[in-house]
C-alpha cells in the first residue's frame, strides 16, 4: 500500500493535482487542488489513500496525515463514498467537520452536497466517539515562505465567507462558491477582493 507520494507538483486541475517522482506521473484526487495553485513546481509530500474497485484503482492525495485519516473516517459511514467523502473534505476543514460530529449539528452536516438528515445522524452515530480528542493540523507540507503563505491564504478566505455570511448569504449559497474564492485566496486576493468576487458570483446566481 501507497502511504505517501513525494514529488514535484506539475499539474492540477479542478478535481486533483498531478505530482512526478521517478519519472512517473501520479493523479492523486485532492479536497481542494487550488490550495496548491502557488506550489507548483515545488516538492510536496501527500499522504495517500488506495481505492480500488473493479474497473478502477483511484489515489487520492492529502496535505496530512490526520486529513487522510478523517476521510477514511467518513468512508467507514454507511452511504459516503468515496467521491462523497472528498466532496465534504472539500467543502469545509477538518476543524469544521469534526466540530460538526461533536457537537451533533446536523443542520451543518446536511448543507454538504448529498447529506440528507439520515446520513447526517449516521455520521454523528459512527463518528463522534472515534473523533473524541480529535485535533486535525491544518499546516501544509511545504517550507518556509510557501506554508507562511498557505496559512495567510486560509485566514482571508475564513474572513471573507465570515462577511459573505453577515451580509446574509446562506451557508448553502456560500458553499457553491467557496473552491473557487480559495483559488483566488491562494493567488494572493485579499479579502476585499475576495468579498467582490463573491458578491458577484452570488448575485448572478
Amino acid at each position: 500500500m501507497i502511504d505517501f507520494v513525494e514529488g514535484t507538483l506539475v499539474y492540477l486541475e479542478s478535481e486533483f493535482v498531478v505530482v512526478e517522482t521517478g519519472g512517473i506521473g501520479y493523479r492523486l484526487f485532492s479536497p481542494n487542488p487550488y490550495a496548491f495553485i502557488q506550489n507548483q513546481g515545488m516538492k510536496l509530500r501527500f499522504f495517500t489513500h488506495h481505492h480500488v474497485r473493479e474497473d478502477a484503482m483511484h489515489l487520492y492525495g492529502f496535505a496530512t496525515r490526520d486529513e487522510r485519516d478523517l476521510y477514511r473516517k467518513l468512508l467507514e459511514v454507511t452511504g459516503i463514498g468515496p467521491k462523497g467523502a472528498l466532496t465534504i473534505m472539500g467543502a469545509a476543514t477538518p476543524e469544521e467537520i469534526v466540530r460538526a460530529v461533536q457537537q451533533e449539528n446536523v443542520a451543518y452536516l446536511t448543507k454538504f452536497p448529498g447529506i440528507g438528515k439520515k446520513t447526517a445522524q449516521r455520521m454523528i452515530l459512527d463518528l463522534k466517539d472515534k473523533l473524541a480528542g480529535y485535533t486535525p493540523s491544518m499546516v501544509l507540507p511545504v517550507d518556509g515562505v510557501a506554508a507562511a503563505a498557505a496559512h495567510n491564504a486560509h485566514s482571508i478566505l475564513t474572513e471573507a465567507l465570515e462577511a459573505l455570511t453577515a451580509l446574509g448569504y446562506t451557508d448553502m449559497e456560500i458553499l457553491k462558491i467557496k473552491s473557487e474564492l480559495a483559488a483566488q485566496a491562494e493567488a494572493g486576493a485579499d479579502v476585499e477582493r475576495l468579498i467582490k468576487l463573491g458578491l458577484a458570483q452570488l448575485m448572478r446566481g
